[in-house]
């Protein structure tokens, strides 16, 4: 690599649709916010020649402002391709948010990817969200490549960095990640800075400098021959160190020369089994400049390095009833096998998929059958139908270039596919498949929303289902108990991107609320109920007299009924309808409005009459009955308790222990995990952890995980209590 001299490609870097798996790299961006992801993306499609030289989008004669979308793609918190070619392969750039809300879009970028490239700023290092995804990549073996941004810096040190992302990235072989170039320093300035002007290639011993906008090949100078000299050497260790001939270590430390084109075709080799994660650096294009520091040497390396769709094991795939299916993936003459990995919506186009195939070959108009998993619990209903696609497409910038079909390996558009959402599998209407879904975070951020106005009412409810179609890690959530309308969302973020694209895609303006947790009631001690329904207006009346006996019972007991009516002072028929009454009163509650829950009624007597007596008489006697033991009861209020599990690094501990103990939590023990983490297990109050998910991250710097599960009911702190039946007598 670096040992070629490229001309400006032109029309070559219009990527169109491939014809073979061969031709196409798919390479996923990602970094933190800040990073130079997107920049970097433009700087690569620029020297590709998917831009011109005045910075617009070149495509077949129409062009879009380049500033513009800049601007839009910087401000975008979504997943986005930009597809450009380079030496006749067809490499779709996956750009992804670097906010740690939008890890649902970073996910997907993953999934439709085959290498990654992670960005790192020069002037801010590695956080630690970044560590989380490069071992999140490391788990499934996919090969990565570190690239260096932001030497403009004035403090900028790319030596330093490279030691850096050794320590973060290398685990137990930091000889693992290396630099394939050094940077190549102008003349200092004033201020005692010296700029990049240029990459130094260790591997070819040759200059390229990039200082007058072109790329430009030299020899370099006597001062320069140790510098590269020492830091080739420990390159080729690397490389040599991880190559498939394992006598060529014996034969170089024995003295023995290894040339150039073998160290090049290992490291190629090393670099797509995912096993060396070479290190370089880019900046972007000066002003007129046609090419961006770094971005030939990118471009090899994404061409010639970062392995095939052919290379890549396919996700598990069945049979929509769950039947294993053996596929030749990545065959573009085999059973059609794709995946909807974005879901977005245009207010001209409507609803634009963008789709992954994994084998066979997606034609235009052509119908397909729509497999989903469904993911009930996050307001996504399951799919399987039969679905004909509209346009295929590739997209740069504001524009997309019609294809007629996609292969296998390969990316693109699908235009109006009303029922695909993301994560969904598209397959022949003959032949239906089902992919593995891919890990999605829990959404654990409530968020409480209702209509702003009775036209938004209309509109909310199709809006919502727009808005989670688009979003698998967003969950709807209509709440019996609370009768709120809840979009739980990775973050603050997460939450004001959703209720903006609410507003300014599907015009409904929704006001956010208070979120509420599902209290319960119950009875502190025994208490007794006489309830009374007589009433006589002429003709048949109603009549109905019983008394119960109300005991609290253990948590998780429920309402439990029981009939010790003796003498027939209640006929057997109108038994039921007492209970029937009771638990219809028990689910509106007897002092807050808050279901009741465990405890024992026991219907001991009561009164009827021949005539008057009836089903609903009884019914509405039982409800009054109850309510009468609750007067004369104490009601404790019971909140919902989870059992929460936070996965943190061990620096953390005791902050997020303390954090966890200040919210009523019970921590019930700690488990050391890999890399340096711990496992803590804790039970908390839920009304305590509405905002977690947001104060876990800033805690931990954005480097803890946690999950949650309901564990039950217990009673609630009196001054707590006290508190809450005081808001709730004030809101009404």
């Amino acid at each position: 690599m670096g040992d070629k001299a490229h001309t400006h490609p032109g029309a070559a870097g219009r990527a169109t649709a491939a014809d073979h798996p061969a031709s196409v790299r798919n390479v996923v961006l990602v970094g933190h916010a800040g990073s130079g992801k997107t920049t970097l993306v433009e700087a690569l499609a620029l020297t590709a020649g998917a831009l011109n030289r005045a910075g617009r989008v070149e495509d077949g004669g129409c062009v879009s402002d380049y500033d513009e979308m800049e601007h839009r793609q910087q401000r975008s918190v979504q997943l986005s391709l930009v597809p450009v070619e380079w030496d006749g392969i067809k490499i779709n750039l996956l750009d992804t948010p670097g906010y740690a809300d939008f890890v649902g879009e970073l996910r997907a970028g993953l999934r439709a990817a085959d290498a990654a490239l992670f960005v790192v700023s020069a002037s801010d290092g590695v956080d630690g969200s970044t560590r989380m995804v490069w071992d999140e990549c490391a788990a499934v073996g996919m090969p990565r490549a570190i690239v260096i941004t932001h030497l403009e810096a004035a403090r900028a040190d790319f030596e330093e960095m490279t030691r850096i992302c050794a320590d973060a990235f290398g685990g137990d072989d930091p000889d693992a990640v290396l630099p394939l170039y050094l940077p190549l320093r102008g003349p200092q300035a004033p201020d005692g800075h010296a700029p990049v002007t240029g990459l130094i290639g260790l591997l070819t011993r040759k200059l390229f400098d990039y200082s007058s906008g072109e790329r430009a090949e030299s020899e370099p100078g006597e001062e320069q021959v140790p510098l590269i000299d020492e830091a080739r050497s420990m390159l080729i260790e690397g490389i040599i160190s991880e190559s498939e001939d394992e006598t060529l270590m014996e034969r170089y430390l024995g003295g023995e020369q290894v040339d150039v084109k073998t160290l090049v075709e290992d490291l190629e080799r090393a670099v797509a089994r995912g096993v060396f994660f070479p290190v370089l650096a880019a900046a972007p294009a000066a002003e007129g400049a046609r090419q961006g520091l770094g971005t030939v040497e990118l471009l090899e390396l994404i061409t010639r390095g970062f392995p095939t769709p052919l290379e890549r094991a396919a996700p598990l795939v069945t049979t929509p009833d769950g039947t294993p299916r053996e596929l030749r993936m990545c065959d573009p003459d085999e059973s059609l096998a794709a995946e909807v990995v974005k879901t977005s919506s245009d207010p001209y186009v409507g609803r634009i998929s963008l789709v992954r195939v994994f084998s066979g070959t997606l034609r235009a108009d052509q119908t397909v059958h729509v497999s989903g998993h469904g993911l009930a619990d996050r307001g996504h209903e399951d799919h399987d139908v039969d679905e004909r696609i509209g346009a295929l497409s590739t997209p740069f910038g504001k524009q997309q270039r019609p294809v007629s079909h996609v292969i296998a390996g390969d990316l693109a558009c699908v235009a109006k596919l009303s029922r695909a959402e993301t994560g969904d599998t598209l397959s022949a209407k003959d032949d239906p498949l089902l992919m593995a879904p891919w890990e999605m975070p829990d959404p654990l951020l409530p968020l409480a929303i209702q209509a702003h106005s009775k036209p938004d009412e209309d509109k909310l409810s199709q809006g919502l289902a727009r808005l989670v179609a688009e979003d698998p890690t967003m969950r709807l959530e209509h709440n019996q108990d609370t009768h709120q309308v809840v979009l739980w969302c990775l973050g603050e973020a997460h939450a004001d991107v959703a209720l903006e694209r609410l507003r300014s895609r599907y015009g409904v303006q929704v006001d956010v609320v208070p979120h509420r947790v599902s209290l319960r009631e119950t009875f502190g001690d025994k208490a007794a109920g006489r309830g009374r329904h007589v009433k006589q207006s002429g003709g048949h009346g109603q009549y109905a007299v019983c008394e119960i006996d109300v005991e609290p019972l253990p948590g998780g007991s429920g309402i439990e009924f029981v009939d010790k009516v003796v003498g027939g002072a209640v006929p057997r028929q109108f038994i039921p309808s007492v209970e029937k009454g009771v638990r219809a009163q028990a689910a509106k509650g007897v002092a807050a409005g808050h279901p009741l829950i465990d405890v024992r009624v026991t219907l001991r007597d009561g009164k009827a009459h021949s005539v008057d007596s009836s089903d609903a008489a009884f019914q509405t006697a039982g409800a009054l009955a109850l309510r009468e033991a609750a007067a004369a009861a104490r009601i404790h209020l019971l909140e919902p308790v989870a059992e929460v599990n936070v996965l943190i690094g061990d620096d953390y501990v005791g902050a997020v222990m303390s954090d966890l103990s200040g919210r009523r939590g019970k921590v019930l023990g700690t488990e050391q995990t890999s890399g340096g983490r711990t496992l803590i297990r804790a039970e908390v109050p839920e009304i305590e952890i509405g905002r977690y998910a947001v104060d876990l991250r800033s805690l931990s710097h954005g480097t803890a995980r946690f999950g949650r599960r309901y564990a039950r009911h217990e009673p609630m702190p009196p001054q707590i209590a006290e508190r809450l039946r005081e808001e709730l007598r004030t809101a009404s």
